[in-house]
């Protein structure tokens, strides 16, 4: 009687299948190793940004800020909005104003945000004017971007984020994602979200800005503290910042610390104030 060999049993079993645990905890190195690999670029990207010159900046701007400029709407309220812009101005700090050009794009749309884009421009949309009350509030709202510029807030953000998408599409072989990459650009700007700390910078610089410009600080927590009361879940300002309620008391603390003094509150100047939008013809 022929018996067979002990390897032959046990040659069907010398690759067996992988477990269903052994697949998870590949795949938990795998998922390490990305996160990993993100993170590390990610913390390069972010030490290196305060060296970015303002040089490179205007050229990534070029790619982005015509695309705003499309929907943007020159009109009175625009050259309005650049003017409180300027006034802001003169109160940076020498560094911050050379080489630089920061102006305002106004969208006419009932979106209430503002952005700032790569490129020293500030997007305005309509629906943040029909928010505001006063003068002192809308430059509060500028002042709050202009430090956004002044932290690079704006390129970390944007640096973030693209560089998550181009480390997946190159890890995972995907052309058609990096040729999109551009693409993207404009969506993750407007998508793009500060962190807690990085917003609060930027209402110290807004505040300090606010006290330069009118010797007082009143109107530096109305914008934020209607939109609590109004408590609208449309408004695209709650995606990209923080809870106003949040927000507001951070403000009044800062504002107790520094005791900066509360003023009379200028009005909207009155291409401003009186600013509507457009109704389009119904369609046919």
């Amino acid at each position: 009687m022929n018996k067979k060999h002990p390897s032959s049993q046990n040659s069907g079993d010398r690759n067996p299948p992988a477990s269903n645990r052994q697949l998870l905890i590949l795949l938990g190195f795998f998922v390490v190793a990305i996160a990993g690999t993100i993170w590390a670029f990610g913390w390069v990207f972010d030490s290196f940004i305060e060296f970015i010159p303002p040089s490179l900046e205007q050229k990534l701007g070029a790619v982005i800020v015509p695309v705003y400029e499309q929907i943007a709407q020159p009109s009175e309220a625009q050259d309005t909005l650049n003017t409180l812009l300027d006034g802001l101005e003169t109160h940076l700090p020498e560094e911050q104003r050379q080489n630089r050009d920061y102006r305002v794009l106004f969208v006419p749309e009932d979106t209430v945000n503002a952005l700032a884009l790569p490129g020293d421009a500030i997007v305005v949309y309509g629906g943040l004017l029909q928010q505001a009350e006063s003068e002192n509030e809308l430059m509060m709202v500028l002042g709050h971007e202009l430090g956004h510029f002044a932290n690079r807030d704006h390129l970390r953000g944007l640096g973030q984020q693209l560089l998550l998408r181009v480390t997946i599409a190159s890890i995972f072989g995907d052309t058609g994602a990096l040729a999109g990459i551009i693409g993207s650009t404009i969506e993750t700007i407007s998508r793009s979200q500060y962190s807690q700390s990085q917003e609060l910078q930027a209402d110290e610089f807004g505040i300090d800005l606010l006290q330069k410009h009118y010797t007082h600080v009143a109107g530096a927590t109305d914008f934020f503290a209607r939109l609590d009361r109004e408590k609208k879940s449309n408004l695209a300002f709650f995606s990209t910042h923080p809870a106003p309620r949040n927000r507001v008391k951070k403000l009044e603390k800062i504002l107790r610390d520094r005791q900066y003094p509360i003023g009379e509150k200028a009005p909207l100047p009155p291409a401003l104030s009186e600013w509507e939008p457009e109704l389009l013809p119904p369609p046919n």
